[in-house]
C-alpha cells in the first residue's frame, strides 16, 4: 500500500485493524503476578526505557513528527494511547514492530523484539506497563478486543 503518511491516530487505527485475532501467545490475565511484573520492569528498563522513558512518560511532543518525519516514542503511562489497544495488538507491535502493521513505506523507530525477548518476556513487559496504570484505565483496556 502506498500513499500519504498517516497522522499518528490514523496509523494506530491501521495497526489495530492489521492485528489478527487468535494468537494464544497474546493471552494476558492482567498485571497481578508480582514476579512477572518485576521481571517486566527489569526488561522494560533494559529494552524500552531509552525511548519510552524510565517512568513510561515517552518522548517530548510525541504527537508531533520529528524533522525526519518519524513520530517520537509515545508514553506508556495513562497519558498516552497504549491503553487504547488490546493486549493482542500491544503484544504484536512489541514482537514484530510497528512497521509490520503500518502502510508500506511508513518509517518508524519502533523495531520488533521477536529476536530479543521471548513471548513470555514480552507479556511480562506489558504486565509491568499495565500495572502502572490506574485501575479504571486497566478496566477499560481489558475490555478492548
Amino acid at each position: 500500500m502506498t500513499g500519504p503518511r498517516l497522522p499518528g491516530l490514523a496509523l494506530m487505527a491501521a495497526i489495530v485493524a492489521a492485528c489478527s485475532p487468535g494468537d494464544d501467545a497474546t493471552s494476558d490475565s492482567g498485571p497481578t503476578d508480582a514476579a512477572v511484573i518485576a521481571q517486566g520492569e527489569t526488561l522494560y528498563a533494559d529494552f524500552c526505557a531509552s525511548c519510552h522513558g524510565a517512568n513510561l512518560e515517552g518522548e517530548p511532543d510525541w504527537r508531533q513528527r520529528n524533522p525526519d518525519g518519524r513520530l517520537p516514542a509515545p508514553p506508556h503511562d495513562a497519558s498516552g494511547h497504549t491503553w487504547h489497544h488490546s493486549d493482542e495488538t500491544l503484544f504484536n507491535i512489541t514482537k514484530y514492530g510497528t512497521a509490520a502493521f503500518a502502510p508500506e513505506g511508513y518509517e518508524t523507530d519502533m523495531a520488533g523484539f521477536e529476536d530479543v525477548m521471548s513471548d513470555e518476556e514480552i507479556r511480562a513487559v506489558l504486565a509491568y506497563i499495565k500495572s502502572e496504570w490506574p485501575e479504571d484505565i486497566r478496566e477499560i483496556q481489558s475490555g478492548i478486543e
